[in-house]
């Protein structure tokens, strides 16, 4: 049953998920033991891949998976390689290859429906950390953008270079939760961090490129929350407001009966108010997340979600992004649980408010799957002492986001589309 923010309560299952990880010991021991444990899973493989047009690199047998992948192979085996990639059937292991056109330069750097256009932090960039080492000693040559980018992602914000390691658009607040994430337990599912770059005067977060494992995988992106605006937004817009003729247009392309009589004469909409509406369309508010968009191995990208509301229409769409494939489902099932579990103990967690954030979930052919957090840009810390539980009906000023509360749904949905193929 689809839980409801109001109705939520703590993962009840925590012993099955952590006789599922297949280490089963960890829940006897000390929490800072278990600490170590997920700090020592969590160690982040080095990542060599060349991309389309390099060419590609020698295989080698024994190169470690990136934190994440889950390896599907067998069908009554739940995610025998799972979390951070450490452990499992060597036979299981992944050569190196050359990358398919779907690079993870296709990560949603935020909403598909475009409404970021100015990045929360944009115009900011003095505060970035001066300090910050670069990472990269010399101009690498970047790639071509994958049409991921085209579809989902605003064109500029990505590019790739041939050691593997994906170039995002600098953001302040992004570097500073990547920084703070890759000592925190959730490390394993959050993409390696390597420092700020630049490229034709232009900075950027340097990160691994999470497809580099891939043999032309599928990808979806999903928006977690409740809502995708900051509550400082909020407030900026009823001090400063600022109606928007593209997000008009944008309203009135979806539903010409949206815009209220005043907002028709002036032709132009609020910000918060253009958000806030757009979210009442689509699973956001009716399940604590929502479907970004799509692309298949074969190249077909669908960013048709906008009114993806009710749950049938996102289980189908869930559905026939795994090709009714159950192990598929499993994997992904086995993966948001661990998630789930990492994040009811994550400090970094418990002390931020998670907006605007997706989770990826990549497949290919041979059952490899693997789900990561991405997107960090507009996601804040709380003032102390004040901690989140994720799951708490949102009201302005308690700063709760409903990210475990879509989270849980998530799991069901799963969990029910589990049942239904085996029936």
């Amino acid at each position: 049953m689809t839980k409801t923010p109001g109705s939520a309560a703590p993962c009840p299952d925590v012993a099955d998920m952590i006789h599922s990880f297949h280490w089963s010991t960890l829940s006897a021991l000390h929490p800072e033991q278990q600490s170590r444990v997920f700090s020592v899973r969590a160690a982040p493989p080095e990542l060599v891949v060349t991309c389309d047009p390099c060419v590609a690199q020698t295989e080698k047998l024994d190169q470690p998976k990136p934190s994440g992948l889950s390896c599907g192979s067998q069908p009554d085996e739940e995610s025998l390689c799972s979390d951070s990639g450490f452990g499992g059937s060597p036979a299981f292991s992944l050569g190196l290859r050359k990358l398919s056109d779907c690079s993870s330069v296709g990560l949603s750097p935020t909403s598909s429906f475009e409404e970021y256009e100015e990045e929360f932090s944009e115009g900011r960039n003095a505060e970035k950390n001066k300090t910050m080492v670069n990472w990269s000693p010399f101009v690498v040559p970047l790639q071509k953008r994958s049409p991921w980018v085209q579809v989902v992602g605003h064109a500029g914000n990505f590019q790739t270079s041939c050691d593997g390691k994906l170039l995002k658009k600098y953001c302040v607040y992004e570097q500073q939760c990547l920084q703070r994430l890759m000592s925190d337990i959730l490390r394993p599912f959050v993409p390696g961090y390597h420092g700020m770059t630049q490229r034709d005067g232009q900075d950027y977060n340097l990160m691994d490129d999470l497809l580099s494992y891939f043999d032309t995988p599928c990808i979806m992106d999903c928006k977690m929350g409740s809502r995708t605006y900051l509550e400082e937004e909020l407030k900026k817009a009823r001090k400063r407001p600022q109606p928007r003729k593209d997000m008009y247009e944008k309203m009135v392309a979806v539903d010409p009966m949206a815009p209220t009589p005043e907002e028709n004469v002036q032709q132009a909409v609020l910000k918060t108010r253009y958000m806030q509406w757009r979210e009442t369309l689509s699973s956001t508010a009716t399940l604590g997340f929502r479907i970004e968009g799509i692309k298949k191995s074969d190249g077909t990208c669908n960013t048709n979600f906008k009114r993806t509301k009710c749950k049938e229409e996102v289980m189908q769409a869930l559905k026939d992004f795994v090709d009714s494939d159950v192990p598929l489902l499993r994997n992904y099932q086995q993966r948001l649980k661990e998630l789930r579990l990492v994040l009811e103990k994550s400090e970094f967690f418990r002390t931020h408010e998670v907006v605007g954030s997706s989770l990826l979930f990549v497949h290919d052919r041979s059952g490899r799957a693997g789900v990561w957090m991405i997107d960090f840009g507009k996601t804040m810390p709380v003032p102390p002492p004040l901690t989140l539980d994720h799951r708490s009906p949102w009201v302005e000023g308690n700063r709760e986001d409903g990210y475990l509360w879509g989270l849980d749904n998530f799991i069901d949905i799963l969990t029910d589309l589990i049942s239904g193929q085996r029936e």
